[in-house]
């Protein structure tokens, strides 16, 4: 999905589209090789906050990019 996305003509949504597919891959990765769905449910809500921590840095960082002149 990765190179088909970069290969696709996206335009300005090509960044979004990139970021999109690598949330689903890293979610992928907590659950199925960092075992959460085996885990406890605070185990899993300390790594939803820490996907939340990261999603809300990158949205802080493509508000800084983009009210850039």
């Amino acid at each position: 999905m990765t190179v088909a996305a970069a290969f696709l003509p996206l335009g300005p949504a090509k960044p979004f589209v990139s970021i999109a597919i690598a949330i689903a891959k890293a979610s992928l990765i907590f659950w199925f090789f960092m075992h959460l769905r085996e885990d406890t449910g605070l185990l899993r809500l300390a790594a939803v906050g820490g996907a939340l921590w990261l999603l809300i840095l990158l949205l802080l960082m493509s508000s800084d990019l983009l009210t850039r002149t």
